[in-house]
């Protein structure tokens, strides 16, 4: 039976200190392959936590550039490909995405090998993903959902969110998202269950959608949410205000 296992369950500048790490994630497939969904700056000590390395990762998805969702591709890049009895992982996201985390992320730590001007498929196998489109990974299908993140002047920054089935349920995972009902609630009403990234400082980003906004989603919508992405401290009665609950650092959903 497949099943998806939180790293971690908390925001970009979650203290590993504190007992949580990153959101950061791993789907296994029932054959037992792993794909890796993001893989930020923390990720080779989280996946350590679970008895897990880099070595044991068959694909990686990466929805975005910001360090907490793709800053641990180099240490990733390196182990893999020094290891001469490592396979060469999969590398998945929105075409224009690997361009982007080449050219403006990775090429600078990864481009120079002894004697050889590299490209991001020296280390990976790379999977681009079309414009509304999906990719298939252990006989999964999976949908890309673009969401709004940041504004960068008067464009956009999107992050790549995922539908996908697991075992005869629809799952969503947000990624990283501003609140933004009217753009997502269809994908909310396809799914049965949501993986929503929360932000639960007490001042607004404008980055993530907040608990607080949420809060003033349908009830149907709310039982069925997951919520994470969280910042440390304590957190607000997710229950009670009607969210299936707070996604924890180890958390496993079959």
């Amino acid at each position: 039976m497949s099943k998806l296992t939180f790293l971690g369950s908390g925001s970009a500048f979650t203290p590993i200190w504190e007992g949580n790490y990153q959101s950061n994630m791993i789907l296994e497939s029932d054959t037992g392959k792993k794909l890796l969904i993001d893989c930020g700056t923390q990720v080779h000590i989280s996946l350590h936590d679970q008895n897990l390395s880099i070595f044991d990762i068959d694909a990686i998805y990466i929805s975005h550039q910001h360090a907490d969702h793709c800053g641990g591709i180099e240490e990733a890049a390196f182990k893999t490909y020094f290891n001469p009895t490592a396979k060469k992982p999969k590398m998945i996201a929105y075409s224009r995405m690997l361009d982007f985390l080449w050219n403006e992320t990775l090429k600078g730590g990864l481009a120079s090998l002894q004697g050889h001007v590299a490209t991001l498929s020296d280390y990976f196998d790379l999977v681009p993903v079309k414009r509304n489109d999906g990719f298939e990974w252990e006989d999964i299908k999976f949908q890309l959902v673009r969401t709004i993140h940041i504004m960068d002047g008067f464009d956009f920054v999107p992050s790549y969110g995922l539908i996908f089935d697991l075992n005869n349920k629809k799952a969503f995972i947000t990624t990283d998202s501003q609140h933004c009902p009217n753009q997502i609630m269809d994908f909310y009403a396809m799914s049965d269950i949501i993986f929503q990234d929360c932000e639960t400082s007490p001042f607004k980003s404008g980055v993530h959608a907040h608990y607080n906004d949420l809060k003033t989603l349908p009830d149907d919508v709310k039982k069925k949410m997951y919520l994470y992405h969280y910042q440390p401290g304590q957190l607000p009665d997710a229950i009670s205000d009607g969210f299936a609950g707070f996604v924890t650092k180890g958390q496993s959903f079959t």
